[in-house]
């Protein structure tokens, strides 16, 4: 029930997600029942694959989301991690309010062995490809050893998800340097260093969209910003070329002659072709998605949940972490 289109978006995205794979895939729709139900008889979407689980209570953005695990237990966010919690279900999504997901996720289901702090990791387009920021939101702030685990949670991310053979690190800095930055990155800088990664230092703001690394790690502050910058630009472009078919017919014919390569280009930025991102570092597979999500972006978040699944990232993850504790 949480996003700015709930639950059209998500009992589309998910019939969608349902009807692709019948036979592998088995969703709960966890919300106001009567409503979700109406929605799949208008869709003559009863499909076996589909069960509803009634959550009467909504968490909406006002909401503290530290609160909410006592505020609102019925809620549809905290019913679906329940079943999570319950080994009822693989795996949660939602497109609901980020802070009160990533608190009750952490509440309910801990975090995994040797995890001092779990992070969001979100994708951007790069020259070279896609790179992973990590944290985006999921705390403000972080500890030098919360910047490792990071890299460690997006390596593992990056190389069973795309396929990447040692994933190259990076740490987001204002020099290249390893004596630039604040305390916390220079004490990073030195437990990355150290460690069996593939670190290649500190990278600068001007290096994300090179692709110099496939992994940038960053506080949750810094990482938000960048991420609705990213964001904010994409509507720039297209609020620039809305505004240019307004100036005459030449202009007009321009626009729509190199729209194709514009939505190319900027495309890498639309957060529906990955559909969600993944809090990594939680005891079960959790995938956020933007509260504008689409159909569409939410049948993606629903294969990549199912794709964290059957490539058990989370055992992985633990297991570098038994491997390759800090002392």
């Amino acid at each position: 029930m949480g996003g700015d289109f709930a639950p059209n978006s998500e009992v589309l995205g998910a019939i969608d997600a349902a009807s692709e794979k019948p036979d592998t895939l088995e969703l709960y729709l966890v919300g106001k029942e009567s409503r979700i139900k109406e929605l799949l008889k208008e869709r003559n979407a009863f499909l076996e694959n589909i069960k509803v689980v009634d959550a009467p209570d909504v968490i909406s953005m006002e909401d503290s989301p530290t609160d909410t695990h006592k505020s609102k237990p019925n809620s549809s966010m905290n019913v679906a991690i329940n079943l999570v919690k319950d080994k009822k279900a693989d795996g949660a999504i939602s497109a609901g309010n980020t802070g009160a997901f990533t608190a009750n996720s952490i509440l309910k289901l801990g975090r995994i062995p040797g995890v001092g702090r779990p992070t969001i990791g979100a994708l951007f387009p790069t020259d070279k490809g896609t790179s992973l920021l990590c944290d985006v939101g999921a705390f403000v702030d972080c500890r030098a050893n919360h910047l490792y685990e990071f890299g460690v949670m997006g390596s593992i991310y990056m190389s069973h998800i795309f396929k990447i053979d040692k994933p190259k690190i990076g740490l987001l800095n204002v020099g290249e340097e390893k004596s630039k930055g604040n305390e916390v990155t220079i004490e990073a800088y030195k437990l990355l260093e150290n460690s069996k990664l593939n670190f290649i230092g500190n990278v600068e703001g001007s290096d994300l969209l090179k692709g110099k690394s496939d992994i940038v790690l960053c506080d949750g502050f810094t990482g938000n910003i960048l991420l609705k910058f990213g964001e904010s630009f994409v509507w720039l472009m297209k609020s620039k070329l809305i505004h240019m078919t307004e100036e005459g017919f030449f202009k007009k014919l321009w626009v729509g002659l190199i729209s194709e390569t514009m939505r190319n280009l900027v495309g890498g930025f639309d957060y529906q072709k990955h559909g969600g991102v993944p809090l990594l570092g939680v005891n079960g597979v959790c995938i956020v998605g933007h509260g504008k999500s689409s159909p569409l972006a939410i049948k993606n978040m629903i294969f990549r949940a199912e794709e964290m699944v059957s490539k058990e990232i989370n055992k992985a993850i633990e297991e570098y972490l038994k491997l390759n504790p800090l002392n």
